[in-house]
């Protein structure tokens, strides 16, 4: 059973199927190939494998914290939002993907109630799934797992931070000259490795400075499916991602020559992928331009995008936290400020009518600079 594996021997084996991929492909694979596996290998990549992942505090062996681990405050704030998405849309169905520990799920269930008839959670890892079946049995069979996108889906769609773990690609311009960065292999070792290539960012990048980047094809094509399958509903809906990401123009500019690539492990950050995989988190920054342009080529209206203080602030978090005990404000701070979470993540919503306005964004949207 790989869930009893060490650490240790999960990243061997990972690392041995990354070594027979990359000699597959003759000698160089793509970092979103090397990505996919090192994230998603069943039984073996880093979402997984049966390794702690979530959590506030390194000692419980965890990486990293989510929004809904910080405070419950974040899912009963995001709630009004989502009951006004479903009354607007007159639909009663969500749809989580990544749904993390079930702690979202959970508070959203429990703010909005009788407006939920099912709740929906497509999730790529199963040892996730057990622990979310745990947090979410008291509401029994009003949850279900779906291992696959439907191909209608009529209510709200919910995506925090589930754009930044997907697969991209890197491109480096160096002495001028753009390149595809893959991952091959030096005496066994896993390296970086550059090959000529026709791609490029979807903007010019000023300067000949040597300059590294990402593109996001598979969150585009992850967001015009979502679309696709909204408007093939009778009813369609609207769908919020919350993520840490810029507009096209601050993704790309010049200044942020190193790229967004990090991981995350023991909640300490690092930007080598290439070691101690499966046991790490790798994720990029989000470009709201083209998960924007994705969802609108498909044919969904823009509702708003902001940064995650000003959206929560606009649905009542203030409210919310002056009737919360000290402990409980302190934690849902974090929410909102500048240097933590406030303003690094950002919301992005899509409707398939735009007969209504998003509560979440009636100030400071920031739509113009997409």
């Amino acid at each position: 059973m790989k869930s009893h594996m060490t650490a240790e021997e999960i990243s061997a084996q990972l690392t041995q199927i990354i070594r027979d991929a990359i000699h597959k492909a003759g000698g160089w694979i793509g970092f979103d190939h090397f990505e996919a596996l090192a994230l998603y290998q069943p039984g073996l990549g880093y979402y997984a494998n049966a390794l702690q992942k979530f959590g506030t505090r390194p000692e419980s062996g965890s990486d990293f914290v989510t929004a809904p681990e910080l405070s419950p405050l974040f899912g009963r704030t995001l709630a009004v939002q989502v009951g006004e998405a479903l009354q607007a849309t007159q639909t009663c169905e969500i749809y989580e993907f990544g749904a993390g520990t079930g702690a979202l799920a959970q508070q959203l269930l429990t703010a909005l109630g009788s407006a939920v008839e099912a709740y929906n959670i497509i999730d790529l890892s199963g040892t996730l799934r057990e622990r979310q079946q745990q947090t979410l049995a008291p509401f029994g069979e009003k949850v279900r797992w779906l291992s696959a996108l439907p191909d209608a889906m009529q209510g709200v769609v919910i995506g925090n931070e589930v754009l930044d773990a997907m697969p991209v690609r890197l491109l480096a311009r160096l002495n001028g000259a753009w390149h595809e960065r893959g991952v091959a292999l030096h005496e066994g070792q896993l390296v970086w490795a550059d090959q000529p290539t026709q791609a490029r960012p979807p903007c010019e990048v000023e300067g000949a400075h040597d300059y590294l980047t990402e593109i996001q094809p598979q969150a585009e094509a992850f967001v015009a499916s979502v679309a696709e399958r909204l408007l093939a509903s009778a009813r369609g809906g609207a769908a919020f991602f919350l993520d840490y990401g810029f507009p096209e123009a601050e993704y790309f500019h010049p200044q942020r020559h190193m790229g967004t690539v990090m991981c995350h492990q023991a909640h300490q950050s690092d930007m080598n992928p290439l070691v101690a995989v499966g046991l790490k988190d790798i994720t990029a920054h989000v470009n709201f331009t083209g998960i924007a342009l994705a969802a609108q080529d498909q044919g969904l209206h823009v509702l708003g995008y902001s940064s995650q203080a000003r959206f929560l602030l606009n649905l009542g978090l203030a409210e919310a936290m002056a009737q919360t005990e000290l402990a409980g404000r302190s934690q849902a701070q974090k929410l909102m400020a500048e240097h933590e979470m406030g303003e690094l993540f950002k919301v992005v919503g899509f409707s398939t009518s735009d007969a209504w306005q998003a509560s979440g964004f009636a100030a400071g949207d920031r739509s113009h600079r997409l």
